[in-house]
This record gives structure tokens, sequence and C-alpha cells, in this order.
């Protein structure tokens, strides 16, 4: 991999990651329109070490306030009503399922997964749900002229059974093109919850999982067409992009629809089964590429 390919897929990790398109997909899409080689579940995984850190950041005052209250809660029992010890477990709940399948669907993440005609279909079967969850939410806080407003759930209605339903949506996104946050986020909106609260957790909810990921794939780092040079400049990339994306992201949902989202994955997804279907694109372009 050059340098040119590894500052291109670290802006476009940064750029993708905390949008709801998938960050995965575009850095798999990125590489086969360029007829670049695959770079691979290992440097995707390692580059998003890069976007958590600017997440970390971003929500420093609050991860730093979960963890002390969470610690503390293990040995003083008053603590263990506090809204921050209960989100302490609440991630570590939501994190279970990723986890576990993970672990189980290591190899077909490295490989069928990794099939422009699947995530094709995911980009566009995943717009469709975030543009539901998105109209339901829209729905409750305008209200109608026979419909009230309907109060939406924060963070402090956040129960073990939506952390763990949470999870099974961040778990989704082992398949390229469906999208951890925009999983998560539909997830949250399906289940009530308002843009902001959902979108906050979801990114929360990632730390431990992504971190894991870029740990665990370390020992495959330096292997193969992807050196540790452009790997760690890549991640770098990411991380100061990212933080500038999660920025905007957060005032952006504040009060704006996903709408946008929506449109431009069916359209990609779209686009991408016809350029497999004329031969302008393989199913596994980039692959053998380089």
């Amino acid at each position: 991999m050059s340098w040119f390919e590894s500052f291109v897929l670290g802006l476009v990790q940064g750029l993708t990651e905390f949008l709801p398109i998938s960050s995965s997909a575009h850095l798999r899409l990125t590489a086969a329109f360029a007829g670049w080689q695959d770079p691979g579940a290992a440097f995707t995984a390692i580059t998003q070490i890069g976007t958590e850190a600017a997440v970390i950041i971003y929500f420093r005052k609050d991860i730093g306030r979960i963890i002390s209250t969470w610690s503390r809660s293990l040995f003083n029992r008053e603590l263990r009503h506090d809204h921050d010890a209960q989100m302490g477990w609440l991630v570590i709940v939501g994190s279970i399922p990723i986890g576990v399948l993970g672990i189980t669907l290591k190899d077909a993440i490295e490989g069928p997964f990794r099939d422009l005609r699947l995530i094709a279909t995911t980009l566009i079967v995943m717009g469709v749900v975030l543009g539901i969850a998105d109209r339901l939410a829209a729905r409750d806080e305008a209200g109608g002229r026979h419909r009230a407003i309907k109060q939406r759930k924060g963070l402090t209605d956040l129960s073990v059974k939506d952390g763990l339903l949470y999870g099974v949506c961040q778990a989704m996104a082992l398949i390229p093109g469906v999208s951890r946050s925009g999983a998560t986020i539909s997830g949250g909106l399906l289940m009530g919850y308002t843009r902001e609260s959902a979108a906050r957790y979801s990114f929360l909810l990632a730390i431990p999982a992504v971190l894991a990921s870029g740990v665990y794939e370390l020992k495959d780092a330096g292997q193969g067409h992807v050196s540790w040079g452009p790997t760690v400049f890549a991640t770098i990339i990411a991380f100061v992009v990212g933080y500038a994306v999660i920025a905007w992201f957060m005032k952006f949902i504040s009060n704006k629809s996903f709408m946008p989202f929506v449109i431009y994955r069916i359209l990609l997804g779209i686009a991408l089964f016809a350029l497999v279907a004329a031969g302008a694109l393989t199913p596994h372009a980039g692959e053998t590429a380089g």
C-alpha cells in the first residue's frame, strides 16, 4: 500500500465512521473503484482505533464520569443506582453480542462478507430501515392535527433489555454496508429514543468493541501488501478527520433528518448493483488487484 492510498483510505475512514453510511463499505468500495487491493478487515479495524480515539476525546467528560462512578460503585452500594454507574454496566452488556459474533464470524467477515453484491444489498436495506426509523421519530416529535407530540426516551430510560438490543444492532455492522452508527441509531429510534440519545449511546457503545477489535487485529498488521507505516498514517488521518465529523454530526442530528443519508445509501447501493451487473466491477473487485 502506498502512502497516497493510506492517506485516501484514512480520510474515507474518518469521514464515514460516524455517519450512518458504513465506513467499512466505503473503504472496500474506494479500493475497488480505484483499482487498489482491498485493504482488508485488519486495516479497517486498526484505522477505526483512530476514530474511536476521537470519540474518547469528544466525550471525555462523559466517559471519565462513567468510568469513575462505575468503578466506585463496585465497592459502594449507594452508587449502584447512579445513572453513570448503570451506564457503565449497560455499555458492557451491550458489547457482548458483537464480541461473541465477531469471534464466531471472523472468517466470514474477512471473506464472503466483503462481496460487493452483499454490500450493495446491506446499503439499500439498512437505508430503508433508517428511513423508517427517522420518519417515526419525526412523527413523534412533530405530532399532528389529531396526534399529540410523543415524548421520546433519553439515556436515563435505558434498560438492560434495550442495551442488549442496541448491542445486537451494533453486531449487525460486522457486515460491511450495514454501518455501526446506522444500525444502532436506527435501533434506538425504533425503540423510541431521541436522535441525540440514540447517537450518544451508539458512540459510547462502540468504544470497547472497536478498541478490542483493533488490538486483536494488530497481530495481522504489516502482513501482505499493507505495511505498518501506511496503517499508522491512515489511523492518524482518521483520528483528525473523525473528530471534526463527530462534532459536526452531533450538532446536525439535534434538528435535522437522516433522510439525506438514507437517499445516499439507496442510490449508492443501486449504482453498485448496476456496475456489477454491467461488468464494470466484479463482486470481488480489488481482492486480487494491485
